[in-house]
């Protein structure tokens, strides 16, 4: 995967070029909103990382001009602004995720790899839904019932692999490799965690328990 880092902090660019090199992607790095216009134009990319305070041109007027041009190249916006209204402009002028300053950098990766799949399969999905249970991938927020559920970012990838899954037994291989992307098992117990606290989170209080341990063969999600 191809990525466009627009970023006039280099220091935070390098940083997460380096990230996304290590994960095996390519990165290719501009200074400021004109930079990121004409890199853009220049080359093809799968994702664009933008930052929202540059000098010169900022964030979203990038945005805009590049949707004007009629690039649909999938946005992930970063930004320190996170209110409300902040998300919401960023998300009208073209972005397609929005990541609040200071953020995991699992989150990012995890991020700008959904909006390359959502690329890939020429849908963007914005919305899971297994029976009560709802998720927002733009909000970054999970509701059963009406009820909010807290999830730190390794619960919510967790919780999206299952319910993109929904129905289907999921071993510890899948989950290891595609939350955690490990390609062998590290013989540790972080999987039965992170299942036992979702589990916690989306289960507990309601009567009918979603998360279901397959004997012999790993975990579903049943609505």
């Amino acid at each position: 995967m191809r990525v466009l880092i627009v970023e006039d902090d280099l220091e935070a660019s390098r940083a997460m070029a380096k990230g996304l090199t290590e994960a095996g992607h390519e990165c290719s790095a501009a200074p400021d909103g004109e930079a990121g216009l004409a890199a853009a134009a220049a080359d093809r990319f799968d994702v664009l990382i933008v930052d929202r305070m540059m000098p010169r041109l900022d964030g979203v007027a990038m945005v805009e001009r590049l949707r004007a041009a009629g690039d649909q190249t999938p946005v992930l916006f970063l930004s320190a602004l996170g209110e409300i209204h902040d998300r919401v402009s960023g998300l009208n002028a073209g972005g397609d995720d929005y990541l609040v300053k200071p953020y995991a950098f699992a989150e990012l990766i995890a991020r700008v790899e959904a909006l390359a799949r959502r690329r890939e399969t020429g849908s963007v999905q914005t919305l899971l839904k297994v029976g009560d249970l709802e998720m927002d991938l733009l909000g970054r927020e999970v509701r059963r019932a009406g009820r909010s559920i807290d999830l730190q970012p390794r619960e919510f990838q967790l919780l999206e692999f299952l319910m993109r899954n929904a129905g289907q037994s999921v071993t510890r291989t899948m989950l290891l490799e595609k939350v955690w992307e490990y390609h062998f098992d590290p013989q540790t117990n972080v999987i039965d965690v992170h299942i036992s606290r979702l589990r916690a989170k989306i289960d507990k209080g309601f009567e009918h328990p979603m998360l279901q341990t397959v004997r012999g063969a790993g975990y579903r999600l049943e609505a």
